[in-house]
């Protein structure tokens, strides 16, 4: 909500493009074609949203270079911001497609728009310098959540000193936080933080996640089940299909029966996934080998019962 904000202060435009399936939070102007718990609910915003709120919002196909170009041809002079999950992580898990991301740069900067990566999922998680790291891109505007506060509730923003010049009391747009450098989470993160920074931390986490992430694709292998997975870092996830997932349509395609059938048998054997199909997957530093093989033992029986 502030990023989107500072993105119009910064440069006098309304219109923000976010693309389907994205999720930014429930602000009012970004509850367009969005993933997490709406796309698990299946509504396509919210009650309580008026269309003139929404109305200077803009929702295109993820990984669709031609479709964003289009657009940024046609109208890239009013375009305050772009908003992207730079890994999508509220349709499931999608990568971007080679040359998406480069793109969004380019056209970003060639309209003088804002790109604001939203790594609320991705931020260190991806990767140790996040996805603007592990793909060689700097947006003008970045967005983390809890992943910088152990866990506890916390967010920030920041960018180029030009743009972040704009917030009052410096500037004049405004923004309030009451919860603002709370001591606990402060402390938390920077102890997660630190942590992360030691050697071999992310080569971990990486192994860990490419095993856990093929043992499912062979138990669904093995049980003839149509079954795609995907991972970057400790970022992973899987569709019940059998094509190759890029956009929100294409999750939207997935035998979400099978996947309710799968998550309740995986429950009962202890295992706790997230319960919608449109949610990523995380392995963290606390999962041992005896998880991870735990879990695809588990996964193995059943997808055999399914």
């Amino acid at each position: 909500m502030s990023a989107v904000r500072l993105a119009r202060g910064f440069t006098g435009r309304d219109i923000i493009i976010k693309f389907d399936g994205g999720y930014h939070g429930h602000a009012d102007t970004l509850l367009v074609a969005a993933g997490s718990g709406i796309a698990t609910l299946g509504i396509p915003g919210s009650p309580g949203v008026p269309k003139s709120v929404i109305s200077n919002t803009v929702s295109l196909r993820f990984n669709d270079i031609e479709g964003f170009v289009k657009f940024m041809e046609d109208k890239g002079d009013k375009v305050a911001g772009v908003i992207i999950e730079p890994v999508a992580g509220n349709m499931g898990m999608v990568p971007p497609v080679d040359g998406f991301l480069e793109i969004l740069r380019e056209y970003t900067s060639k309209f003088e728009a804002v790109l604001i990566f939203d790594e609320v999922m991705t931020g260190f998680r991806v990767a140790k310098d996040s996805a603007q790291g592990l793909f060689g891109i700097t947006p003008d505007l970045s967005c983390f959540g809890k992943v910088i506060g152990g866990g506890l509730p916390v967010g920030a923003y920041g960018g180029r000193k030009e743009i972040m010049d704009h917030i009052a009391p410096v500037g004049n747009v405004y923004q309030a936080g009451t919860l603002s450098g709370n001591p606990l989470a402060m402390a938390a993160g920077i102890a997660t933080l630190t942590e992360l920074q030691k050697k071999g931390v992310y080569e971990s986490l990486e192994n860990k996640t490419e095993r856990l992430m093929s043992g499912l694709q062979n138990a669904a292998d093995e049980a003839a089940i149509a079954f795609k997975t995907s991972h970057i870092g400790s970022m992973a996830g899987f569709f019940f299909t059998s094509i190759d997932v890029s956009n929100f349509e294409d999750a939207k395609k997935c035998d979400l029966d099978r996947f309710a059938k799968f998550y309740r048998i995986m429950l009962e054997k202890g295992v706790y996934f997230a319960p919608s199909q449109f949610e990523a997957c995380f392995i963290s530093l606390a999962h041992s080998d005896e998880d991870i093989d735990q879990t695809i033992t588990a996964a193995r029986q059943a997808m055999a019962v399914l």
